[in-house]
Formats: C-alpha cells, sequence, structure tokens
C-alpha cells in the first residue's frame, strides 16, 4: 500500500501533475478534433514524461558514472576537491554556512582519503551567487572540524564554474611545488573536470564519488521507476549539462 501511495502522490505533486494535466488537455483537443495541435502537445508531454522517470533518468546518470572507477591504490601528492554548491548563513555545528550536498559528499570523501593517505587536501570553489555561500572558506572551516591540520588544508574561493576551478587550481599547484593531483569530484562530474583540468595543463588521477545510480543488482525494474519526479527530472537535466559541458571543452581545446 505505501508504494501504491508514492504512486499516486506522484501524479498529484510537480511535475507529475503537470504531465497529467497536458495528457489531459491534449485529449480534450483530440475531442475537438484538434488532431495537429493535440499530437504536437502529446509529443511534448511525452518528451517531459520521459524526462521524469527514474527508468530513463537512472540509466543516462550511469553513462558519466560509469566513465571513471575509483583507483586501487592512491597515488599523487595532493587531494583536490571540487565544489558543488553552498548556503550562506544556515547554522552548522561550528559557524554559518553549508556545503551543497554533492559538494558536501566531496569533502567526506577526500578527508577519508587524507587520513588514509596523509596527502593535503585542496579545496576549489568560490562563491557563485550573491546569496550563496563562499564554498573555499565553509570547506575550510569544515575541514577543521573533521579534524584536518590547517597546515594540510590549501582553499582556492574565487572559481565560479570547472573550468575555473581547473584554471587556478592549477596556478595554487604550481606555487605550492605540487603536481600530481588526485581529483576528487562526483562521479557524473568526473569526464568534464578531468578534461578542464587536462586543458589546464594538469593531469590528474580521478577518484569520483558521490554516486546517485545504484549498480547493484538488486535495483531491479519496479513500477516506482515510472513514476514522475522532481529528482529524476534534475538529474536529467544534469546530465544534459554534462554533456553540453564536455563538448564545449572539446571545442575549446581544438
Amino acid at each position: 500500500m505505501i508504494y501504491v501511495i508514492k504512486f499516486i502522490y506522484s501524479f498529484v505533486l510537480p511535475p507529475g501533475i503537470f504531465i497529467l494535466l497536458l495528457t489531459l488537455l491534449a485529449l480534450w483537443m483530440l475531442w475537438k478534433k484538434q488532431r495537429g495541435s493535440a499530437a504536437l502537445l502529446l509529443a511534448v508531454t511525452l518528451l517531459l514524461y520521459l524526462a521524469s522517470v527514474p527508468l530513463v533518468a537512472n540509466p543516462l546518470m550511469r553513462t558519466l558514472e560509469s566513465k571513471y572507477a575509483p583507483p586501487a591504490q592512491v597515488q599523487g601528492d595532493c587531494l583536490v576537491v571540487l565544489g558543488g554548491g553552498a548556503t550562506q548563513g544556515t547554522p552548522d555545528v561550528d559557524g554559518e554556512g553549508n556545503l551543497g550536498g554533492s559538494a558536501a559528499n566531496r569533502l567526506i570523501t577526500a578527508v577519508r582519503l587524507h587520513r588514509l593517505t596523509g596527502l593535503p587536501v585542496l579545496f576549489s570553489g568560490g562563491q557563485v551567487f550573491a546569496d550563496s555561500g563562499n564554498e573555499g572558506d565553509i570547506a575550510r572551516r569544515q575541514l577543521i572540524g573533521l579534524g584536518v591540520d590547517e597546515q594540510n588544508i590549501l582553499i582556492e574561493n574565487r572559481s565560479l564554474n570547472t573550468e575555473q576551478n581547473a584554471e587556478y587550481t592549477a596556478a595554487l599547484l604550481k606555487e605550492q611545488g605540487l603536481s600530481r593531483p588526485v581529483l576528487v569530484t562526483s562521479a557524473f562530474h568526473m569526464p568534464r573536470a578531468v578534461a578542464e583540468f587536462r586543458r589546464a595543463g594538469m593531469e590528474v588521477q580521478p577518484y569520483p564519488t558521490d554516486y546517485h545510480a545504484s549498480t547493484a543488482a538488486s535495483a531491479s525494474w519496479y513500477a516506482g521507476k515510472l513514476a514522475p519526479s522532481p529528482g529524476a527530472i534534475e538529474t536529467v537535466g544534469g546530465v544534459l549539462k554534462e554533456y553540453i559541458g564536455s563538448l564545449a571543452v572539446a571545442v575549446k581545446g581544438k
């Protein structure tokens, strides 16, 4: 019964409610014999539906997340962590401001790798919007709170996108005499990030984290994968952004 209720809810809340309303409108147009307009509306509704369901979103995400696997052994002289969003003024254990979900997952992975390897942590990320937090400054406080010695922390807090992450981080690494970065970022973001660092003149060892799509055998088909969800449409949008961004990097590299 719980799963039935969840399925029904998916068509009561956005984006499911919009898909349902558009479908009803298209059927009404068919009843009014407006076949051309109805067919176009149904096509658009179908595209919206497909972009809103996990059955489509998760395999798309896996096309990015499967491109790199975590290495069996970390080989580098610095852990480079890329930001991915932050809030400003929000309460935290030891201050204000929090990293977003993906950025926080990346930071946790870097801290665990630091404990295993002793390598310094360089966090890259600035304040993207006027009302967002400065990722680098927040990361410094949280790294210290998680037990990383301040002497092992490097912060790049000016970058606003992945291209600047790579450019500014490469310059800071060279200043510090570091040349073998281990790149820690979300698995879906890793292909574009590697390309940007390569374009900035740095080869990295990828260490993907923050996986979004399950690959376990237990992640089989079930009816909920056909239910529209905001998370699925966000996933599809994120995947498209990464592919467009990677294409832009390739064009700039020519």
